[in-house]
């Protein structure tokens, strides 16, 4: 119970980040990547101010403790190359991200403001998950003889 208590304060911090900030309004994520007319720099504040905050929370977490508070172990990406998939992926989500205004973490808190393009957001991102899923594990199997 633990656990979920705390996703759930961490979950409504982050919720709460992404709304003061006006991350959740694609009309100024969208001003942002509009350099040549009406550009909002300030996704650039939000983004350094995320990575102030990551970059010290990793140094007193892992410089502190040994494992997670819930879990055995912590759970960090092992794979350190550059690869199709990893730039495929990121393309996706740079061009989703240019065209709706919204990235997944920021379409979730966005949901309880009533855009209506919110709700199709978070549907072609959950099918775009399907779908992703259901291909990589077609492209691992071998081909058919």
């Amino acid at each position: 119970m633990n656990k979920l208590v705390s996703a759930f304060l961490i979950g409504g911090v982050f919720g709460l980040g992404i709304a003061v900030s006006g991350m959740i309004n694609p009309a100024k994520v969208l001003n942002f990547f509009d350099i040549a007319g009406n550009w909002d720099p300030s996704l650039i504040f939000v983004m350094g101010g995320g990575l102030v905050v990551a970059f010290t929370g990793y140094r007193l977490v892992f410089g502190r403790r040994k494992t997670p508070v819930f879990e055995s172990a912590f759970a960090l990406p092992t794979k350190r190359t550059i690869d199709k998939e990893l730039i495929g992926g990121t393309a996706v989500f740079g061009i989703g991200w240019g065209i709706a205004g919204f990235c997944p973490g920021a379409a979730i808190p966005a949901l309880g403001l009533g855009y209506s393009a919110t709700p199709v957001f978070v549907a072609a991102v959950i099918a775009g998950i399907v779908v992703a899923r259901f291909a990589r594990a077609r492209l691992a199997q071998p081909a058919a003889a």
